[in-house]
Order: structure tokens, then sequence, then C-alpha cells
């Protein structure tokens, strides 16, 4: 994929609805095509964080790893969403496990250059931090709901 083609690909997304046409060349130009296959783990929870994601096609599942037993499933995603904000948040570490949970095609952003833009660039930041926390708080808000659901005790009011 091209950097236009990328550019053309975040275009149409609502992520990226209202940005500039040279901030979203700027995503573009520092996006790249992955295949993440079946079953693997695209990010750890707790390793270094440097990238973000939109979800071509596929499935990717948002989990907390347990200590035993399975992972907690957080979120599934799909075409379109955006997967990891831990990148642009010190310590800069996944907050969160991601893994295939099918043949999944995205495009993954390079964290590292978008961050220290976005710090020569204050317009740019802000842009980007606006719909970060917004994904934030989405993803926070499903982990509590789910850690809810898993470990309330039934009867218990």
């Amino acid at each position: 994929m091209s950097n236009a083609e990328i550019t053309a690909e975040i275009r149409n997304e609502p992520f990226f609805a209202g940005l500039d046409e040279p901030v979203l060349q700027y995503l573009g130009s520092h996006a790249t095509r992955q295949v993440v296959p079946k079953g693997n783990v695209l990010f750890r929870q707790g390793d270094p964080a440097d990238a973000f994601y939109m979800l071509l096609g596929g499935e990717i599942l948002v989990e907390i790893p347990a200590i035993m037993g399975p992972s907690l499933e957080i979120q599934r995603l799909g075409q379109g969403q955006i997967l990891g904000w831990s990148w642009l948040i010190s310590p800069y570490r996944w907050t969160f496990q991601a893994r295939a949970e099918e043949d999944t095609e995205l495009l993954a952003f390079d964290g590292a250059a978008i961050l220290a833009h976005c710090e020569e660039n204050p317009d740019f930041g802000y842009a980007l931090l606006k719909r970060f926390s917004a994904l934030m708080s989405e993803r926070l808000e499903a982990a509590r709901r789910r850690m809810m659901d898993e470990w309330n005790p039934p009867g218990f009011a």
C-alpha cells in the first residue's frame, strides 16, 4: 500500500474525520500495512508501546491476561476500529493485550514518530489527543464493565 492509498483509506474513517489534509498525509506517511495471523498476539500487556493500529479487516480481541487460566476478553474490534493508545501516554507500555481472533489486516502507525511530531506541533498533538482520550475512555469503561460482569458473585447485589 502506498502512502497515498493509506491516506485515502484513513480519510474515510470516522476516527480521523475533521483532521486537516496535512495531518492525514503525515499519518498516512507513517503507517504500514501489516497482517496478523489468527491466534497471534499483536502486543502483550506491559511490553513497550510504540504504535497504534487501524483494522482493515479481520478481528482483534482486546484482553487482560490472567495469572492463571484464560484471559479476560474486554472487546472485539473489527474493520475501521482503532487499537492502541499506550504509545501516547508515559510510561509507553501496553495496558492490555491484543490477539488476532482471525487473520487480520491492519495499518500500523509509527507511534514514536507521531509522538515526536505531536511535541513539535501542539495543534497536531491536541487534535490526536482529543481522539485518543475518547478511545481511552471507551476502552477503560469496557474493561470496567467486563470485570464487574466476570467478578460479580451470583446473588451479590
